[in-house]
């Protein structure tokens, strides 16, 4: 099975419709008849294994499962395959990238660029570009990439750096598909001795009464198994930023000693006093806070710097976005309890993996970008650098806020403006309670000259029988003094339609389609320059939107990027769309439909109807095909309005 394939089944597994044929040719850069030829020998291969890739004229391919048991042994003798056979080799570059990132991690000897070459069968010139890619992975963890003549090539680092970096690695392969200890970075292990070291952990633990998730168990096994082969290979960490005396007081340095004494004596190894250390870390910024039976906290959790961090996070969050969620309690306990262990992460330099990651962002657009906006504030606490994987975590929180507010929202609540007296202004109070009853929430009547002078505060919109030529937070909806049946269906429509108007967001001279770019960096040029001739954002904008890329790329998957500035840039809310005539590679992910996000300066407006239908499109390979296809706006809107909740 050649690595096209491969690519095909993993999409086909995704998915839940049916996948085009032009967009599987896009993933892979090739053309639909090779991508077809690739689906023929697809289905010679599944054959024998209770599944084949059913093709329907219009609509594309879908994997058919006959027999769940079948299935999943081609699954397994596929792991085996691609990791066991001496004859498969890597085949494309971030393949070849891994390969030579583990080959140098795990040789303590210099590397020649031609035995490189020989064991990938490629050209020394194809290894060279491919360094690029592990110089720059390299640098993320201060690692250096050292090359002398006649002897090749190896890596110099500190130890804890080249641990972790080993670590991420076999995490981002394994991201999705579950833990493969195939993997040739797990070499020096068998499945049974890393189930002897779970075991352990596991034990300690629970005699300790410490608390892990299974994500934070797994990571644990993962680095007690590099810290084994580094040691056997004579690398120990030196943990002279530490201060190891203030570790050795805490309760995990007990478990950790324990645990490492378990180990030493099952592998007949021993590991350093500084090694228990390495490990009491990773107990710490993994630990899970509890409660006992009365509910009461096992410890002190309402730290006052921890407090301080996580509201200064929600009001930064609150200024940016008007979520609403500022005065959760249970938002505020849940980051709290988050930010304690993860202090010491960051505190430590310690890497997590998040892999819900690709999850959160696709699907929870809007607390992704609340999360980013928090972990600003707490680099600003910190004095540290927050990655994505981070930052993923604290939207898991902000999007469980979200949601509770969602389902203790009421109806639409609004504000009755009328000149003619009370009279009027009480009968158009009541027609209104009588006709939309529960599903709408009249607060009270109010006459133009006070309105600035009230508090909107909970109003969603206000209904006036004058036109109001200012400005308003809240839109605005004029009727006739005495409600007529026109009115009745206005107020019907507005209310059928407030949570999904993203349409009107959309702007026929903002719309970019079929272009012929062939980089991130073009693309974005192009866009910034048509809205500042518009004169919608500033001279800053460009460089704001790399500010925002730098922190997590705006890549989403399914062809989809949404870029936008990391603070606003105009003075309205709008979205810019550019779709491409080929995709074009944006950080790792292939990119065809970009939406550009730009939200008013000061925006007390309730967005989340847009963040919701931005991640509609990101969700929905089918929409984003048709709208990549689409010729012009009419075309364009009229895919949207078909293919959407819009």
């Amino acid at each position: 099975m050649n690595s096209r394939m491969k690519v095909i089944l993993k999409e086909l597994m995704q998915s839940e419709t049916y996948v085009t044929g032009k967009y599987l040719a896009n993933i892979n850069k090739v053309s639909t008849r090779t991508t077809r030829d690739d689906i023929r020998n697809l289905n010679i291969e599944l054959a024998d294994y209770g599944a084949l890739v059913e093709s329907i004229m219009s609509k594309g391919y879908k994997l058919v499962i006959k027999d769940e048991q079948l299935f999943r042994n081609f699954l397994t003798e596929m792991s085996e395959y691609l990791y066991m056979r001496d004859d498969v080799h890597p085949q494309t570059p971030k393949e070849r990238v891994h390969f030579i990132m583990v080959r140098l991690l795990l040789e303590e000897l210099y590397i020649k660029l031609e035995d490189l070459a020989e064991e990938l069968f490629v050209s020394k010139s194809t290894v060279q570009n491919d360094l690029k890619d592990v110089k720059r992975i390299l640098r993320a963890y201060d690692i250096t990439l050292y090359s002398r003549p006649n002897h090749g090539l190896m890596i110099k680092g500190d130890e804890v750096k080249v641990r972790f970096c080993i670590a991420e690695i076999m995490f981002n392969r394994t991201q999705g598909d579950g833990f493969n200890y195939l993997d040739p970075l797990f070499s020096f292990l068998t499945k049974a001795e890393l189930d002897t070291i779970q075991d352990i952990i596991l034990t300690q633990i629970k005699a300790h009464s410490i608390t892990l998730s299974d994500i934070a168990i797994q990571n644990l096994v993962v680095h007690i198994a590099i810290a084994y082969e580094r040691i056997r290979s004579g690398n120990h960490v030196t943990l002279y930023r530490l201060d190891a005396q203030q570790i050795e007081e805490q309760t995990e340095y007990v478990v950790a000693h324990n645990i490492v004494d378990s180990i030493q004596k099952t592998f007949l190894i021993t590991f350093p006093q500084e090694e228990t250390a390495y490990i009491a870390i990773h107990l710490l910024g993994t630990k899970m806070l509890t409660f006992d039976a009365k509910g009461d906290r096992l410890e002190q959790v309402m730290e006052a710097e921890i407090l301080e961090t996580v509201t200064n996070m929600l009001e930064k969050v609150e200024s940016e976005l008007s979520l609403g969620v500022k005065d959760d309690q249970e938002l505020v306990m849940a980051l709290c309890l988050h930010l304690k262990p993860a202090i010491n992460r960051y505190k430590y330099g310690m890497n997590i993996r998040n892999p819900m990651l690709a999850d959160i962002k696709r699907n929870y657009p809007l607390a992704f970008e609340a999360g980013i906006l928090a972990g600003l504030v707490i680099e600003q606490h910190t004095e540290t650098k927050i990655n994505e994987n981070e930052i993923g975590y604290l939207a898991l929180h902000i999007g469980a806020a979200i949601e509770r507010r969602k389902i203790t929202t009421g109806p639409l609540r609004c504000l009755v403006v009328c000149a003619s007296g009370l009279g009027t202004a009480q009968l158009i109070y009541y027609r209104l309670k009588n006709r939309f009853g529960e599903s709408l929430d009249v607060v009270g009547t109010t006459e133009y000259y006070k309105l600035k002078k009230r508090s909107l505060e909970g109003i969603d919109f206000i209904i006036s029988s004058i036109p109001i030529r200012e400005e308003f937070p809240i839109p605005i909806l004029e009727v006739n003094a005495v409600l007529s049946s026109n009115d009745m269906e206005k107020v019907d429509r507005f209310l059928a339609k407030e949570q999904n108007n993203t349409s009107r967001l959309f702007k026929r001279d903002l719309m970019f389609l079929n272009m012929d770019f062939k980089s991130r960096e073009e693309t974005m040029t192009y866009i910034a320059e048509q809205l500042k001739q518009r004169s919608l954002v500033e001279e800053t904008f460009l460089s704001s939107i790399y500010k925002r890329e730098e922190v997590a790329p705006t890549s989403y998957g399914n062809l989809v990027a949404i870029p936008h500035p990391i603070t606003p840039q105009s003075s309205q809310t709008f979205l810019a769309v550019c779709t491409l005539q080929e995709p074009i590679e944006w950080k790792g992910k292939q990119v065809q439909f970009v939406c550009v996000l730009c939200v008013k300066k000061n925006s007390q407006e309730d967005l989340q109807f847009m963040y919701e239908a931005l991640g509609e499109i990101v969700a929905s390979r089918p929409l984003v095909e048709k709208l990549i296809s689409a010729k012009n706006y009419d075309e364009f809107m009229n895919q949207l309005v078909r293919e959407s909740q819009f």
